[in-house]
């Protein structure tokens, strides 16, 4: 299991930044296999993290043809500074409906493996 935390500090917002947000974690649920999404934010900081299965995942989606734009869009308007980290969860645990979240029903093995 991997995790994708992506930080930034936003700069020119517009009318699109929301929708393609949006849309662009749709599509990393229903095309590239993400498990989680979400993202936060407070002022003009923002984290947002995602949850995959292999690294992979994590490459096909920082390629797509939307995202690759909609990285651009960023470096040049939405954002003033950002970062991303691409990190390996080694353990996870927690209340079972915080990890039944991530993982499905059959996946349980899976979970109990990595506490």
């Amino acid at each position: 299991m991997f995790a994708v935390i992506f930080r930034a500090v936003t700069d020119k917002l517009d009318g699109d930044y929301e929708p393609t947000a949006e849309r662009l974690r749709n599509l990393a649920l229903e095309r590239f296999g993400c498990r989680e999404f979400f993202a936060l934010a407070e002022g003009n900081q923002e984290v947002a993290i995602s949850y995959w299965d292999t690294e992979e995942q994590i490459k096909r989606w920082k390629q797509d043809a939307d995202h690759l734009l909609a990285q651009q869009r960023g470096c040049s308007q939405w954002y003033s500074d950002y970062r991303v980290e691409v990190v390996e969860i080694k353990r996870m645990y927690g209340k079972s409906e915080c990890i039944g979240r991530i993982w499905n029903a059959s996946d349980v093995s899976v979970c109990r493996s990595l506490r």
